[in-house]
């Protein structure tokens, strides 16, 4: 089974920097990441959550007028062997 991964996407760069220090208040790990290109070519950063949070995460965004463009899963991308050469 692949795992899948969890992606806030915003308009911009300033409502992803928002939400995460509402996140980080409240206790709820977010990551600030790259936007994927498999999710969107929207703003270049985006957060990535874990799934069992995002009815906090869409509720926080709600309360502080934080907009969400959408919100993305993908599979994990995790490659053991990138940045192996030999």
């Amino acid at each position: 089974m692949q795992q899948m991964q969890h992606y806030v996407l915003f308009p911009n760069h300033d409502n992803s920097m928002r939400l995460y220090r509402e996140l980080k208040a409240i206790g709820v790990r977010a990551v600030i990441s790259p936007t994927p290109r498999a999710a969107s070519k929207c703003c270049g950063v985006s957060l990535m959550v874990e799934e069992k949070d995002l009815q906090i995460i869409r509720s926080c965004a709600e309360e502080h007028n934080i907009e969400i463009l959408k919100i993305v899963e993908i599979p994990r991308d995790i490659n053991p062997t990138r940045g192996r050469y030999c």
